[in-house]
C-alpha cells in the first residue's frame, strides 16, 4: 500500500501543493515526491469554510499520481467535531470514499475528536483524526513515523517541498 503526505503552500500569486508518497509508515526517506503548481491566486480564505481553498489543489496533486494511493495524510483535521467535517473528511468524499484519510495537526481545534500523539521530546502533541480507518490505529501509526522531532521527516518534507516551489 501506498501511502501520501499532502500540504499546501500558498502565496499572493501562486499555490504549489506538494505529495511525498512512501510505502510503510516507518520510512525515513520518500519513494517518490511530486509537486503541483497553481500560478493563480489562491482563494480568499473564509472562517469554516477552509476546505474551498485548499480541496481543489489536493484533489489537482493526487490525479498526476500515476496511480491511486492506498492511504492519505493531510496537514491539518479530518474532524472538526463529532458531525462537522473537515478537510480531510471533505477529501475522503471527493474521493468516494475509496481511500481513507489522515488528519495530523499541529494545533487543537476546539472540539476537534483528536488523537494526542507525542513524538520526540515535544510536550506538544500532534492531533491525529482520521475517516475510513480506526483513529487509533493511525495515531499509531503517525507515532512510529521516522524522525527524531515533534513532526516526522516525511511530513516536514511535505511541507518544505510545497513552501520551496
Amino acid at each position: 500500500m501506498t501511502l501520501v503526505a499532502l500540504d499546501v503552500d500558498y502565496r499572493p500569486a501562486r499555490v504549489a501543493t506538494a505529495c511525498v508518497g512512501f510505502a510503510a509508515w516507518t520510512d525515513a526517506a520518500p519513494a517518490f515526491e511530486l509537486v503541483a503548481r497553481s500560478a493563480a491566486a489562491p482563494a480568499a480564505y473564509a472562517p469554516g469554510r477552509f476546505f474551498e481553498r485548499e480541496l481543489p489543489y489536493l484533489l489537482e496533486a493526487l490525479a498526476r499520481l500515476p496511480a491511486a494511493p492506498g492511504l492519505i495524510i493531510v496537514d491539518g483535521y479530518v474532524w472538526l467535531g463529532a458531525d462537522r467535517p473537515g478537510l480531510g473528511a471533505r477529501l475522503f468524499d471527493a474521493l468516494g470514499g475509496r481511500i481513507p484519510v489522515v488528519g495530523v495537526a499541529k494545533r487543537p481545534f476546539r472540539n476537534a475528536p483528536a488523537v494526542p500523539v507525542l513524538r520526540g521530546a515535544s510536550r506538544r502533541p500532534l492531533l491525529v483524526t482520521a475517516v475510513g480507518v480506526d483513529p487509533a490505529w493511525a495515531a499509531a501509526g503517525v507515532a512510529a513515523m521516522a524522525g527524531a522531532c515533534r513532526r516526522p521527516t516525511l511530513l516536514r518534507r511535505a511541507d518544505r517541498l510545497a513552501r520551496d516551489a
